[in-house]
């Protein structure tokens, strides 16, 4: 028993050694935020944080869709080992980072603007990403301090549904529902919080 226990636990750790994690990171002095950092596996499990030493990250998961068009770009990127800076002169936008890992295999490369089509679709997937964990904090952070602002944080949600912009929309489900719930919040925020869940809710089945 214990052979075979070993055996999964060896198994386990070479399954997770091999299994390949993307990481990007903005860092733009004087943005808000100033740093943002990204961890993507490819099993959807990911993490953002914006700070370098985060103790406490937001995780949530991406659908395999998604995730699967992310790890695509990378391979179309040579997983980063070649560079994409443009080298133009252009306005100073952060400098970002790509970095690929799989086991042994590390490689990362950093740049302000580029010209190549897959890194900037990848650098709008994760921009995407960014501004769906803001919203999600936004959210949340009006919902403990700020109850008349709840309207106005789910009107931006709604914004990003309509625009196609929102990842992972399941991480909102446990904030929509407490809104939806509690009837200290406007009846207004309720509707519309109802409806955001009913429309995250049926995408999720679907």
């Amino acid at each position: 028993m214990k052979s075979l226990l070993l055996a999964a636990l060896f198994s386990a750790a070479l399954f997770a050694e091999d299994n390949p994690r993307i990481v990007y990171t903005k860092e733009f002095k004087g943005a808000v935020p100033a740093f943002v950092k990204i961890t993507l596996e490819r099993n959807g499990d990911a993490q953002y944080q914006e700070a370098p030493q985060d103790d406490n990250p937001m995780k949530f998961k991406l659908e395999e869709a998604d995730r699967t068009a992310i790890f695509e770009l990378a391979d179309k990127l040579d997983h980063f080992s070649r560079p994409v800076e443009s080298n133009l002169k252009v306005a100073f936008m952060g400098t970002k980072t790509f970095r690929f890992e799989k086991g042994a295999e590390k490689s990362e490369i950093k740049f302000n603007y580029s010209q190549d089509l897959d890194a900037q679709h990848l650098w709008n997937w994760f921009e995407r990403i960014s501004e769906t964990e803001l919203q999600f904090v936004r959210l949340e952070r009006v919902i403990r301090f700020d109850k008349l602002g709840v309207n106005q944080e789910l009107l931006q949600l709604q914004i990003l549904v309509e625009r196609k912009q929102l990842i992972a929309p399941e991480q909102f489900l446990p904030l929509l529902d407490r809104i939806v719930n509690n009837d200290t919040f406007m009846h207004m925020s309720r509707e519309r919080a109802a409806a955001l869940a009913e429309l995250f809710r049926s995408k999720k089945a679907a």
